[in-house]
């Protein structure tokens, strides 16, 4: 059986490289993402526009993708940079909506659309092992995306698999432009990262659920 995949987040770096690779393995890849276009190339149907902290606006997206859905890739969210002391409330406020709030939203309105044996897999950090300086509100939000891969793994276990993927620094564009290329061979690449999440999503991690599992390449 062909599966059926939605990934969030498609129109951005790791969600177009996730979205390539399933579409290169035969999954039908259903893009979602708040923007309005996918990069070119995309393999699949692309649905823009839709916002991912609104459960009606979802609800209305999953609606169009048809049924059953067998995976859904969260990989929607965001980083922001900041200290306590210098930063603002907000920021934590902002980073939870875009990386739990995204997944949790998700999540709940596929739960229905979803059959028997399906996988969910969300994008967790390995930096919430242990917050750096600056990455508090970051680190803070991506933690509760491990705690919601745990809670939703226990409340569907033995129907729905849900695991989550912890990288390091992902070899993106936006990072090099950042933090220099110099130690860009020891990141995660959007490839490496999205085969591991391809297996999570495949019959062959069908024993594994609640694990949040670090893709830390050669940091």
């Amino acid at each position: 059986m062909t599966k059926l995949t939605v990934v969030t987040g498609a129109a951005g770096n790791l969600g177009h490289a996730v979205a390539l690779h399933l579409g290169s393995i035969g999954h039908k890849v259903i893009g979602m993402d708040r923007a309005q276009k996918a990069a070119e190339g995309f393999p699949g149907a692309f649905m823009g526009g839709v916002d991912l902290t609104d459960e009606h606006s979802a609800a209305e997206a999953f609606a169009q993708v048809g049924q059953p859905i067998t995976g859904l890739a969260n990989i929607a969210g965001g980083f922001a940079w900041e200290t306590i002391a210098d930063g603002s409330v907000e920021s934590w406020d902002r980073l939870y909506t875009m990386n739990v709030k995204t997944a949790l939203v998700a999540s709940r309105v596929v739960l229905p659309l979803m059959s028997a044996g399906g996988s969910i897999v969300n994008v967790g950090a390995a930096a919430t092992l242990k917050a750096a300086a600056g990455m508090g509100a970051y680190t803070a939000s991506k933690s509760g995306v491990a705690r919601l891969t745990e809670a939703l793994a226990e409340e569907h276990k033995g129907a729905i698999r849900v695991n989550a993927v912890l990288p390091s620094i992902i070899d993106t564009p936006n990072n090099r432009a950042d933090m220099g290329e110099d130690d860009a061979a020891k990141w995660v690449s959007p490839l490496e990262l999205a085969k591991v999440i391809a297996f999570l999503l495949s019959d062959d991690a069908s024993a594994v659920t609640g694990a949040s599992l670090a893709v830390t390449g050669r940091v």
